[in-house]
């Protein structure tokens, strides 16, 4: 009988121990989420023997909690320095854990008490112990809603503290459970100099996508600083610049023509390969950005360009070839000691930039030279004949006469500016000779496309004199209307005569 006594007195009094160490006044506060509400005042606290629950002051969620692995990473999210196990606080007697999001009026406190560790839960009470709620701190309201990550590192490069858009991020890049007390960047000495931007890439999980930032580290005494610049936007642009240049440049690579651009800095910033090829210039020369002058003198030591007169005259050259390239109205074409002959061209791009172009038109004036040559020549031949010789078009324009022509119908159809038609033709043929249906046959024939054979007929100048017309066709439809006088003795007394 006594043994159940002593027994039943021992439980009561345990029973009233626990009640009084799980309730003490001084240590009651509220917590958030599920297992914590900031705005209830009822206590949440826990008292573990080993790893093992023994009390809990409530009766709600709480009853889940079995043992202190569950409320460890019940907490994790919130406090991810909470201990590992009940020794570390048997070592220290007492730990103070703070969120890590850094608000104020939020803590875990974890006491050591006589081989009980005992956990309160506190936000915000007003006994000795508890955090009490403080005015709010503007520093703190600015960093923590601010919409780019900010987190400080301690003296051994564990976060401390971080605002909810570092908590957000590491919960994108970890998959939703984050191990907040590891930093997502890499350590201090990796970002380069302090105060200064470095752009770092972490890679989201599971699906590798980087993310780009630029991270400024701000030394301080208790560690260091950190903010986090979101530059994904930048980073995209510039990789679309960059692919669009390399696109531009492949291009341009094609081309047959040399390409020089230079910014508005007047330096050069982008040329291809067929420059080089034209002009003789080094590519080290190229790629070390010379400035215009330096690029047009190195032309000039080249002989790549047409040799001044003298240089101050050249210097002024160079002054309106900029300011011609500027306007968008240089254009030159360049016969070089060489022998070949080039078209510059000089136009203006966005942002202050001018872009030259240089294309070697050597065998396209050889061609026209040549060609020009044997026109000249033909025409020669023609002026030597003593026939008067015209030819038609197949529009019925006049295109080539010869000098006995211009004799004979006293018109030089190359001084008029305006073309001259078989209709033009034939009315002044008309007024010095007698009338005659040859001009209208002439006519007809000029503007036919079918049945056309040689054929000729005679007319009388209205000096008597006789006049043989003979009617070619020949190539692309064109016509040649040959006129010539029946006496040889007159057209030889008539050629003396105009001689």
């Amino acid at each position: 009988m006594a043994e159940w006594l002593a027994l039943a007195v021992i439980s009561l009094f345990a029973a009233g121990f626990t009640v009084w160490f799980v309730s003490k006044p001084e240590q009651r506060a509220g917590f958030s989420r599920d297992l914590l509400n900031a705005d209830n005042p009822a206590p949440h606290v826990f008292l573990f023997d080993g790893p093992a629950v023994i009390g809990c002051s409530h009766l709600g969620d709480d009853r889940h909690i079995l043992n202190w692995e569950e409320l460890r990473q019940k907490l994790a999210d919130e406090f991810p320095g909470f201990p590992q196990d009940p020794e570390a606080v048997e070592q220290q007697g007492e730990v103070v854990v703070k969120p890590i999001d850094g608000r104020t009026g939020r803590e875990v406190f974890c006491e050591w008490v006589d081989g009980v560790v005992r956990v309160e839960l506190r936000s915000g009470g007003k006994g000795q112990n508890a955090l009490r709620r403080a005015d709010p701190d503007p520093i703190r309201l600015a960093m923590d809603p601010a919409p780019y990550p900010v987190w400080h590192l301690d003296t051994d490069g564990r976060i401390s503290w971080c605002n909810a858009a570092y908590v957000a991020l590491a919960r994108k890049l970890r998959n939703g459970s984050p191990d907040l007390y590891e930093p997502l960047f890499p350590e201090v000495k990796e970002l380069g100099n302090e105060g200064k931007k470095s752009r770092i890439s972490v890679s989201a999980f599971p699906s590798e996508v980087k993310l780009w930032f630029d991270v400024v580290v701000v030394p301080q005494q208790s560690g260091n600083l950190c903010y986090a610049v979101d530059i994904n936007a930048v980073v995209d642009a510039e990789i679309a610049q960059r692919n669009f240049v390399q696109t531009l440049a492949k291009t341009f690579a094609q081309l047959s023509i040399g390409l020089a651009i230079f910014d508005r800095n007047r330096q050069l910033a982008l040329f291809n390969p067929a420059l080089i090829d034209l002009t003789n210039l080094p590519a080290d020369f190229l790629t070390s950005r010379p400035s215009v002058s330096s690029f047009f003198d190195r032309l000039r030591n080249l002989n790549m360009m047409p040799e001044p007169k003298n240089y101050g005259g050249w210097r002024q050259e160079m002054n309106d070839l900029l300011q011609a390239a500027s306007d968008g109205i240089y254009r030159e074409t360049w016969s070089l000691p060489s022998g070949s002959v080039y078209s510059v061209n000089g136009r203006p791009h966005p942002d202050g930039a001018i872009a030259f172009l240089f294309e070697d038109i050597t065998a396209e004036i050889t061609l026209t030279r040549r060609f020009r040559s044997e026109l000249e020549l033909g025409q020669d031949v023609l002026d030597h004949i003593e026939d008067a010789i015209v030819v038609f078009a197949a529009d019925g324009t006049l295109a080539f006469s010869n000098t006995s022509y211009h004799k004979l119908w006293k018109s030089d159809p190359d001084r008029s500016f305006a073309k001259v038609s078989i209709i033009d033709a034939t009315r002044a043929w008309q007024e010095q000779c007698n009338a005659t249906p040859l001009w209208g046959d002439i006519r007809d024939f000029v503007a036919n496309r079918e049945n056309r054979a040689f054929w000729e007929g005679q007319v009388r100048l209205r000096d008597g004199r006789p006049l043989n017309c003979t009617i070619n066709p020949i190539q692309n439809g064109a016509t040649m209307v040959v006129f010539s006088l029946t006496n040889t003795s007159e057209r030889l007394t008539e050629t003396t005569r105009v001689g």
